[in-house]
């Protein structure tokens, strides 16, 4: 088995050894032997968010493919594997109103404490009330309140960055609504033809929602290469100050500085939509919809998706002095 049979981007070379875990009695024993066994280890959730080098993974890699979800009122608790667009479609199927903005994001469940993940507008850790986790160091299986999590910036939480921790399972606290949450994002009011700040329905906004990432390439759909990407390459950097050539981009505040956005950094410094069927073997290329995205092209390998990467990246810090960095997990590559 080799991570272009598991992952979205498709590429990424062979598992030495593969472990499913369908329970989370399963994830924990598997981790827990794969540590006690001094095995390096990968964990595998939906594939959406990883890419790994083409020699692959000289290890275990432990894959969650759990499948608890239960509803108790307005909390959805949810094991790691879920596929989290299901979670947003049990909740609207429930009367519960909240992830609506977070509609079509491809991935598990378990990835969203990890990453908080977001769009137009919304933050996964606005709904999440706890973790189920497993902590390596210690053996011990903990469950955390949203505040000891660690978010605050664009992206950012203490299971970031960090093999420590394994997310067992997620509870989020909703709301009991048929009408969204306040519209927060200009593309997704306009979409729907009402203000920043309304209220509709919120099966309206999942519809409005699923409708902008499928024309942008970011919906998984293995008969649409632009699909084939780990959605958005790089983060929204965050900046004390802005650059002058940049002073025209989106600008919006975060606790840490202003952040700008990465796709308009890209796109004017030079690199537009489809860049790349001249570079290198032509076989990655940034999305004909959306140049955040790098996308495999059908035969790509995981050096040049790198490849690609680096040259936008060094193009960026050329223009502006900025440093892009990846949202992925890079796994036995690198950028540098």
């Amino acid at each position: 088995m080799c991570f272009r049979d598991l992952t979205t981007i498709r590429v990424g070379g062979p598992i030495r050894t593969l472990v499913t875990a369908t329970t989370s009695a399963e994830l924990v024993r598997a981790v827990r032997e794969a540590d006690a066994a001094g095995t390096p280890m990968l964990l595998l959730g939906g594939g959406s968010n990883l890419l790994v080098g083409d020699e692959g993974f000289d290890g275990t890699v432990v894959r969650i493919a759990t499948t608890g979800l239960e509803v108790h009122d307005t909390r959805i608790r949810v094991d790691a594997g879920v596929e989290w667009d299901l979670v947003v479609r049990t909740a609207l199927d429930h009367g519960l109103a909240g992830p609506e903005a977070l509609s079509g994001i491809p991935g598990t469940a378990g990835g969203t404490p990890v990453q908080d993940v977001g769009a137009y507008g919304t933050s996964t850790s606005e709904w999440l009330e706890t973790v189920t986790i497993l902590d390596r160091q210690t053996g011990e299986v903990e469950v955390w309140d949203n505040a000891r999590c660690g978010f605050g910036s664009h992206r950012s939480s203490a299971f970031k960055y960090t093999d420590r921790y394994v997310v067992v399972d997620v509870t989020f606290r909703f709301q009991r609504s048929e009408m969204s949450a306040p519209v927060r994002y200009a593309a997704l009011a306009e979409r729907l033809g009402v203000r920043i700040g309304d209220s509709v329905s919120a099966r309206e906004v999942r519809d409005a929602v699923v409708a902008l990432r499928t024309d942008r390439g970011m919906v998984w759909d293995v008969a649409v290469q632009d699909s084939w990407s780990v959605g958005s390459f790089f983060l929204n950097p965050i900046v004390e100050s802005v650059p002058t050539d940049a002073l025209g981009s989106p600008q919006f505040t975060d606790p840490k500085g202003i952040k700008l956005s990465a796709a308009w950094l890209i796109e004017h410094a030079g690199f537009h939509r489809g860049y790349g069927a001249h570079f290198g073997r032509g076989t990655a290329t940034l999305s004909t919809r959306h140049v955040l995205a790098i996308t495999n092209r059908g035969d790509a390998t995981a050096a040049d998706v790198v490849a690609l990467a680096s040259h936008v990246r060094a193009g960026v810090r050329e223009k502006y002095g900025i440093t892009l960095t990846p949202e992925c997990r890079l796994v036995n590559c690198s950028l540098d």
